[in-house]
């Protein structure tokens, strides 16, 4: 959210998300405030390198082109600064000058000649070879040029290239000569004279324009190298552009307002396979230890101050591996001994509870899509009034009707649930298999505990949670506005108190802490509620296949806004590009003039040979890619970085396992009777590079096994005092075996079997010791060969 912003009236404001100059996100606008609540959350890899996360705050504008209140800027090196914690940021002015992205390649020399009379000097050469990743101008690539200077306390020599058009990678490839220093004996009739202790102050400057032709050329970055770390050697290095240096200074910082912000960035140095073994083994073993605390993924849970940060890297690696069921299992197991009442089971955060939550947000993606995102779309796109709090009533509303409409949305979610256990994935049946005969042979007396079992993750933690917040659940774009978001609410405490097994009853009903609630319920005591909760359950909780027939719903899984290139039309003889609605279902691949049209062109998913990014020189255009099928193929442009990179990888992940995928493909296009990355003159040629995912693979989740071990690596490195506290504890219980008097150091570790918890902990401190011992040697291989000049 944001506080106190100008003009100092009620606006419209909406928050953008930037990778440089790269919008990769928008908020929804938030009309008439100063003080904009967003909530709104965004998770996404980042597929390029950059230099600043930015945040901008627009004023929406319906007839004139939005403007631009106020910036946060966060340097890519300084965000582990404010990583996992809410901070709030002092808006700065948005300066041209200060709007910078992009690198440009440099080498630079220093070469001594000798003059006609003998005497030596020195001359400068740079090459400016190329420039990559400059930012668009107006939506478009821009027309870019560099200004190449020699700067000095008495001098500033400055050369330009040639302008490029239309491109953000601009190839230069151009030398500029500057002489450095003179002979002594120099006439001094030239236009400045230069002693030689001077090289010690001469710097080399590199400034970057968009040739603006009719109007003002608009700055694009600089940099700056000292000639004096040359020293008569050749230097050739990437430099990152960076602002002017009075970009982004006023006078009036503190009048623009702040913003509120949580950010959580990880990085990776993910090393090859191999270094990972031992403990990517020892890892997928847990399961098989006895007992289950002394694995080294309990282990893991319990040095984590915050559960949750090893619960997802360590799902998402025995997922990986299919080795999640038996680990729930048994981590279930250890939290049922503690459980003392049926009424409570799986209620609690534990390590089990976390590692179901955490698999069924992964797993569940698509089936959460196909069984809510039509009712939840309804609700939302057309509300109906549906309060019945009395208190909350407004003047003119009728709670009679407003409780027929919220039956009505209860009815339809509550349906849409119960009929949907057919594409309920088997992974989630599995672990539900499990959990259900767990709590039966725990509590044998109690012949509903079975079922509450599983519905107090089905219900409550997967379908009540996506109702009450869609957006999360990427099953709307944005967070709802105030009164959809109560209706939600409402309706998903109906659909926990409908999924919840044995709640309908009167005594049920007697505790509810709202009386409006409870007049709701009545309607609901029906037997055939309770009988379509318990076979559903029945249903999911079985582990029989329930493969979906081909009459099925196809599974919606992505749509949006981009441009495709005409395929084989021309307009006045030239191909051009249309803006189309998309959408990717797991049958097919369709475009629309419009969302909610009839498709214009459909690819059916099997016939979809391979999806592969499209160089830029193709049509000088950033963030495009092609889908290759039967006929010419599909070139297709994404707004941004990030949403190309998401279509690709939702396109790969759907299409891996058609048995006609190819191997080899063309990067660029075929123009003019040729193709521009490898000149061969047939259209219908192999291509030139192999594809990038030419092997089948799970067409559900998409996870890298080295780089969930990675983060497992980086935990066990950063609790690394934690764990030498729970060897000691170790060590302690097996020399004194008596009653424990007074709390201790390691009262809070669960330790059932103190020698074979130790023998794990030598082995987590031998595998994170050679891990360390490899990551330093890369480190130093890198810094010996950094990219960046500028670094």
């Amino acid at each position: 959210d944001a506080k106190h912003l100008v003009p100092n009236k009620m606006r419209d404001f909406f928050c953008t998300i930037n990778l440089d100059q790269e919008e990769v996100f928008r908020t929804q606008v938030v009309e008439k405030s100063l003080s904009p609540y967003f909530g709104e959350e965004f998770y996404f890899e980042i597929p390029r390198t950059f230099q600043w996360l930015s945040f901008y705050i627009y004023d929406k504008s319906v007839l004139q082109k939005d403007l631009r209140i106020g910036k946060v800027s966060i340097k890519k090196e300084d965000l582990c600064n404010y990583t996992g914690k809410e901070n709030w940021f002092m808006l700065q002015p948005v300066d041209s000058n200060s709007e910078v992205q992009g690198k440009v390649h440099l080498e630079l020399k220093l070469n001594e000649l000798i003059t006609d009379n003998g005497s030596v000097c020195q001359q400068l050469v740079v090459h400016i070879k190329e420039c990559h990743g400059l930012p668009l101008i107006n939506g478009q690539n821009c027309d870019p040029y560099a200004t190449v200077s020699l700067v000095g306390p008495s001098r500033n020599d400055q050369k330009k290239t040639k302008v490029k058009k239309k491109t953000s990678n601009p190839q230069f490839n151009e030398t500029f000569y500057f002489e450095v220093t003179r002979s002594s004996s120099y006439t001094k009739k030239s236009q400045f004279q230069v002693e030689e202790e001077d090289i010690e102050k001469l710097e080399v400057r590199v400034d970057l324009w968009n040739n603006g032709n009719l109007v003002q050329d608009v700055f694009l970055g600089e940099i700056k190298v000292p000639v004096k770390v040359l020293r008569n050697d050749s230097f050739q290095a990437w430099y990152l552009l960076q602002p002017k240096e009075n970009g982004n200074k006023s006078s009036k910082t503190d009048d623009l307002g702040s913003l509120r912000l949580n950010i959580c960035y990880t990085e990776d140095c993910v090393l090859p396979s191999e270094y990972y073994a031992s403990l990517r083994n020892l890892l997928l073993k847990s399961s098989d230890v006895q007992p289950i605390s002394a694995s080294a993924a309990y282990i893991l849970s319990e040095v984590c101050r915050d559960k949750y940060d090893a619960v997802l890297p360590l799902v998402r690696l025995l997922l990986h591996h299919h080795k999640l069921v038996p680990f729930v299992a048994a981590v279930a197991e250890l939290d049922l001994k503690d459980t003392q009442e049926a009424n409570t089971i799986f209620r609690g955060n534990s390590l089990a509870t976390r590692c179901v939550d955490e698999m069924m947000k992964i797993v569940g993606k698509h089936y959460l899509k196909v069984t809510l995102k039509p009712v939840i779309d309804e609700i939302c796109e057309s509300p109906k009034p549906c309060e019945i709090d009395p208190i909350k009533l407004k003047e003119g509303d009728n709670v009679e009707s407003n409780m027929d409409n919220l039956r009505y949305y209860v009815d339809k979610v509550f349906r849409e649930i119960v009929q949907s256990s057919i594409s309920c994935p088997t992974l989630m049946c599995d672990v539900f298999y499990s959990l259900r005969h767990l709590a039966a042979k725990r509590f044998p007396n109690d012949p509903h505990v079975q079922y509450s079992a599983v519905s107090s993750f089905v219900f409550l933690r997967f379908f009540a949670v996506a109702v009450v917040s869609p957006h999360t659940f990427h099953l709307r774009p944005h967070h709802p506005d105030a009164q959809t978001s109560r209706t939600l609410t409402l309706i998903s405490k109906a659909i926990q108190t409908l999924g919840s097994w044995g709640s309908l009853t009167k005594s049920k009903l007697s505790s509810f802490k709202e009386t409006f609630m409870c007049e709701f319920f009545k309607t609901f005591q029906e037997e055939k509620f309770t009988e379509s909760v318990k076979k559903f359950l029945d249903d999911v909780s079985s582990t029989e296949s329930k493969e979906p027939s081909g009459l099925s719903e196809p599974v919606h899984l992505k749509e949006g806004e981009m441009y495709k290139r005409a395929q084989g039309r021309t307009r006045i003889g030239k191909k051009n590009f249309k803006k189309r609605w998309f959408c990717l279902t797991s049958r097919e691949f369709t475009y629309h003039k419009q969302q909610d049209k009839e498709p214009i062109f459909t690819i059916p998913i099997k016939n979809i040979l391979a999806v592969e990014k499209l160089d830029e020189n193709s049509f000088n255009k950033k963030n495009m890619f092609q889908v290759l099928h039967g006929e010419k193929p599909l070139y297709i442009q994404a707004n941004n970085c990030v949403e190309a990179s998401e279509w690709i990888e939702a396109l790969c992940r759907v299409t891996r396992c058609n048995q006609k995928r190819l191997s080899f493909y063309h990067p660029s296009a075929f123009l003019n009777g040729s193709w521009l990355c490898c000149k061969a003159t047939i259209e219908n040629s192999v291509g030139c590079a192999r594809c990038t995912a030419d092997v089948p693979a799970d067409t559900q989740i998409e996870i890298d096994g080295d780089r969930e071990t990675e983060r497992i690596y980086s935990l066990f490195t950063i609790n690394r005092s934690k764990l030498q506290k729970l060897e000691e504890a170790c060590g302690s219980i097996a020399v004194y075996q008596g009653p424990r008097k007074e709390p201790d150091d390691y009262s809070n570790f669960t330790i059932e079997d103190s020698v074979a918890t130790f023998h794990t902990l030598k082995q987590i401190t031998d595998v994170v010791e050679k891990l360390n011992e490899s990551h330093e040697k890369y480190q130093k291989k890198r810094s010996s060969s950094a990219k960046y000049g500028s670094e």
